[in-house]
């Protein structure tokens, strides 16, 4: 009961916060790095909250993010979301080249 009560007040903080405003650049125009804090910001944010509501919580979840398992799927999550936002920048380029070169003839 206490547990889930504990819960229930971590989710109501981590949702009561907001997160700090993105630059307003398009979606387009982002830099890779950009979209790969976006996930660090949440996790710091989660910990704020958990810290905030249970000290002991937070640590537990402090371990166990710091294991071996979850840092090498943590490091293998990033390899792959770097390649796919690669491979997102050059099919927005592609994109642009078509449009610039078949829709509007320049």
């Amino acid at each position: 009961m206490l547990q889930s009560r504990a819960l229930v007040i971590a989710l109501i903080l981590l949702l009561s916060t907001t997160l700090p405003e993105v630059q307003s650049k398009s979606f387009f125009e982002k830099d890779r790095r950009d979209l790969l804090a976006i996930p660090e910001a949440i996790a710091s944010y989660c910990s704020e909250a958990f810290n905030k509501v249970s000290p002991k919580v937070s640590q537990f979840l402090l371990d166990t993010v710091q294991s071996p398992t979850v840092i090498a799927a943590r490091q293998r999550i990033a390899k792959e979301a770097t390649k796919v936002s690669i491979m997102f920048e050059q099919l927005i380029e592609k994109i642009k080249n078509l449009w610039y070169t078949r829709v509007l003839g320049y």
